[in-house]
């Protein structure tokens, strides 16, 4: 008996190792995903080449929705954009005044406004959840109840409590709360949606938390599988250093449009938001950056907003290796040149990457809305996958991945050529062999199939460990997939 507790703890020891051993993939298993470079887990080695962020490209038609009612005032996404499939229509639910409201749309651009769905339900985060059985649990809400301390007065039973808070609804409109208590420490700000390859629902609170002399703004992540109950919230969106030393750089692009004067002292970075984009292998984010610049006595923190981007595979490793913006800002003046908010989730709409933001022309601090001050809800989109590209000149350059483990039967390229440019792929055993070699590409493609230039079977290769090499000329290269 007294060898008892020396056994459990070897076993313990040995369920870690396997939980761990689990985690590492080696080869690093792509299956038939397209896999992006907005993170570089891929690649082993470069040369002669250059890793670029693409910014949104911003419809010409915004702001799509404005302000133009009286008791609206001010507008702010801050809540969820989704096309519904099954009714085939696009829906918004975003804040204006002091709750959520609806507005409904025929093709995304067009939006006709409904009335305020809830009030004091704030930055509510909506998805359909198809894959539930019980119709009355058809949508799932995440949202921030701000009325502390107390419970929200709505007639709801049981009532919904101050903090952040789950809902359920049938048609996306009528809620009923699905949570007791609130289901992780309140702040305001709160990001959700379903994620379809992890299977996981996903809250990311903000949480006051203390960084380098200052109570930040941060944004945790905590799951779960059934809407019910939930992880303890962990970090993934905590400033750091690259991000505070860039911080007098982004106040200098809007000092003309804030009231208060440039406090170096008490200059930093916080997050205000996050959005997401489901892609095949990660998880693309748009972090809010809010940039505090001062403020006037009295009033709340002054600085400009910015969208930028970050990536992650399995929500709890997140890379930003780019700190500028996913949406290019506008000039002073014009009407998303001051603060930004978007979606909760961007989509996808044929080969469109959608993501709606609200922004105005002014900065977070200025309380007081003055004549020339606007907000509005625009649309900005990507081709598919083009977030990040590899860049090669002239002369050419090379990229070779590490191991990895596809399936399928064929190779496409999502890349763009210059005059001259092409893009070729060599599929490499672990000896460093070439064991298939592509014809060179040209040309502008999503999906490029590549010919080769003998007879492969590539499903034969399939499973095994093998690396790719890129050598690209005056081009560029979005992502890679194999397919069936």
């Amino acid at each position: 008996m007294a060898r008892v507790p020396a056994v459990r703890a070897a076993l313990l020891m040995l369920l870690a190792a396997s939980a761990v051993e689990a985690s590492i993939q080696n080869p690093f298993a792509i299956g038939n995903r397209a896999q992006l470079f907005v993170d570089q887990v891929l690649v082993r080695s470069s040369e002669n080449i250059a890793f670029t962020p693409h910014p949104a490209r911003k419809h010409p038609g915004n702001p799509l929705i404005k302000v133009d009612r009286p008791e609206m005032e001010r507008i702010w996404l801050c809540g969820s954009a989704i096309f519904d499939e099954e009714e085939r229509i696009f829906k918004m639910w975003y804040l204006s005044g002091n709750g959520t409201t609806y507005a409904t749309s025929q093709d995304g651009l067009a939006w006709e406004k409904q009335d305020v769905l809830w009030r004091g339900y704030m930055f509510a985060n909506v998805w359909k959840d198809r894959a539930d059985p019980d119709p009355a649990r058809r949508y799932k809400i995440i949202a921030w109840s701000p009325n502390a301390p107390g419970v929200l007065n709505t007639g709801y039973e049981p009532p919904i409590r101050t903090g952040y808070n789950t809902s359920v609804s049938a048609d996306g409109k009528a809620i009923a709360p699905a949570n007791q208590q609130p289901i992780c420490p309140k702040g305001d700000v709160i990001g959700g949606y379903y994620d379809r390859r992890l299977q996981l629902h996903v809250a990311f609170p903000k949480i006051g938390t203390d960084v380098n002399g200052f109570k930040r703004r941060c944004f945790y992540v905590a799951t779960s599988t059934d809407f019910a109950t939930w992880t303890e919230p962990k970090p993934v969106l905590v400033p750091d250093l690259r991000d505070d030393a860039g911080s007098l750089a982004r106040a200098e692009e809007v000092r003309s449009i804030l009231d208060a004067p440039l406090n170096l002292k008490q200059m930093r970075t916080e997050f205000y938001g996050i959005g997401v984009y489901q892609q095949e292998s990660c998880t693309i984010a748009f972090p809010w950056l809010f940039t505090v610049t001062g403020s006037l006595k009295g009033m709340p923190q002054e600085g400009p907003g910015e969208v930028q981007l970050a990536v992650t595979r399995d929500l709890q490793q997140w890379e930003r290796p780019f700190r500028t913006p996913a949406i290019p800002r506008g000039r002073a003046g014009e009407w998303d040149g001051g603060f930004f908010e978007t979606a909760a989730e961007a989509f996808r709409v044929g080969d469109e990457i959608r993501l709606y933001y609200s922004a105005s022309n002014r900065g977070h601090g200025q309380r007081q809305r003055k004549p020339e001050h606007t907000f509005g809800i625009g649309l900005a989109t990507w081709k598919l996958d083009r977030f990040v590209s590899v860049d090669a000149p002239a002369e050419g350059g090379v990229l070779t991945t590490v191991p990895v483990a596809f399936a399928g039967n064929r190779l496409e390229v999502n890349a763009a050529t210059k005059p001259g440019g092409q893009i070729a792929v060599e599929i490499l055993n672990l000896a460093g062999q070439t064991v298939a070699q592509s014809k060179p590409f040209a040309g502008d493609d999503l999906r490029a199939r590549l010919e080769w230039m003998q007879a492969v079977d590539l499903a034969a290769l399939a499973g095994k460990p093998v690396s790719l090499r890129f050598r690209l000329k005056n081009a560029e290269l979005y992502s890679f997939a194999f397919r069936e």
